[in-house]
């Protein structure tokens, strides 16, 4: 099989719970105001012992708490979690532990406990600068208390991100533009940036469908923004690494990159996925999404896994394809070879002549232009089959 080493092995940990359910989420989350902590930190961790069986020795060069909102955790869990991990793999000298959090008061409380059992790259989700939009987000902190986290998250470890949602409802170039010049101000050394998107089966998806969620951005402001966003975060040193993420040198999510690169990770909790190469094959997992079933099943048979696939090679090439093409180092085609995929060679010159993407020697890039319109580019490479 492949070589993966050089993208990495990672564990995800997916927490699904949330204090409430922000309107745009189309993540497993669940409203919960009281977890048996006890009892989803032994799930997690036999979760774990069940994968690392499979795996046998690796070198885990990431850890990343999901979700949901994984600073409802108590910080417990989060060391149990960690230090098993430790424990039944090899950790890499310079292991990067992400924990997503929300900025409320309660959660900041626990980012000291969180550092202490083992976190040590926070990232924090902002998400508007506004307090109005902040409410019709969903969210449940306001501006002032998102700046005093973040503050706090710097203050405790030396690696850490902000997220914030741009093309919100009624929200121009000009007023996106200074947000943005005031986030830069005190970021850290990782942003990442996501233009808003109506998912089906979300609340602002129903509203959608109904008419309901007006000043939403047509076409023409959406590139306008996102220019905006390449344009500010480059002058500050941010650069665009990754379709939405923007990092100073040094900074990338490495646990993410495992993704984009086409790496091994283990996925652990409710509704988690994973991709593992192992001798003959390379598999896709996905646990079983609900709570209640997930920690039923690890309780009766050690694992949260639902389901478990061969991935054709086919779809492994395309996997690496549709990944490879969001990062700015771009698509290594020898390894794409090596994994069975091909490039069209017309569409590939009607991409280059129109300016989306480029080559050089053994890579393939995507362009700005052509990070705008990736899912049509991919198309466009994609062999049309006999």
């Amino acid at each position: 099989m492949e070589n993966w080493q050089e993208a990495g092995f990672g564990l995800y940990v997916h927490w699904p719970f949330c204090a409430a359910k922000c309107p745009y989420c189309d993540f497993n989350s669940h409203i919960t105001d009281r977890v048996e902590q006890d009892r989803w930190r032994a799930a997690l961790l036999r979760d774990i012992d069940y994968w690392a069986e499979r795996t046998g020795p690796r070198i885990l060069t990431s850890i990343f708490f999901g979700g949901g909102t994984p600073s409802m955790m108590v910080p417990e869990t989060v060391a149990a979690i960690i230090d098993r991990a430790r424990t039944r793999w090899t950790a890499a000298n310079d292991l990067e532990v992400t924990l997503e959090a929300n900025p409320t008061s309660v959660d900041a409380g626990r980012f000291s406990g969180f550092v202490d059992g083992g976190v040590n790259r926070i990232s924090v989700g902002l998400q508007a600068l506004n307090d109005q939009d902040l409410k019709q987000l969903g969210r449940l902190h306001s501006v002032s208390e998102g700046r005093i986290a973040f503050d706090l998250a710097k203050e405790l470890v030396d690696r850490v991100s902000c997220d914030l949602i741009y093309a919100r409802q009624d929200q121009s170039a000009k007023a996106w533009e200074q947000e943005l010049a005031q986030a830069l101000t005190f970021a850290g050394d990782h942003l990442s940036l996501y233009q808003l998107t109506i998912e089906d089966g979300t609340a602002f998806g129903r509203r959608h469908a109904a008419g309901r969620l007006p000043g939403l951005p047509d076409e023409d402001l959406s590139v306008d923004l996102w220019n905006i966003t390449q344009d500010l975060c480059s002058a500050a040193g941010y650069r665009r690494y990754e379709t939405s993420n923007h990092a100073r040198a040094g900074a990338e999510s490495r646990h993410n990159t495992i993704y984009w690169r086409g790496g091994d990770w283990v996925g652990v909790g409710p509704g988690a996925h994973g991709r593992l190469t192992m001798p003959t094959a390379r598999i896709a997992s996905e646990a079983a999404p609900m709570p209640d079933a997930w920690i039923t099943r690890v309780e009766k048979t050690g694992t949260g896994t639902m389901r478990e696939s061969v991935l054709p090679q086919q779809e492994v090439a395309e996997e690496f394809l549709l990944m490879g093409l969001r990062l700015q180092e771009g698509l290594d085609l020898d390894r794409y070879a090596r994994l069975g995929g091909s490039i069209d060679a017309d569409g590939l010159s009607r991409m280059m002549a129109q300016g989306f993407v480029r080559t050089n020697k053994n890579r393939l890039y995507a362009t700005e232009s052509g990070t705008l319109l990736l899912n049509s580019v991919l198309v466009e490479l994609s062999p049309v089959e006999a």
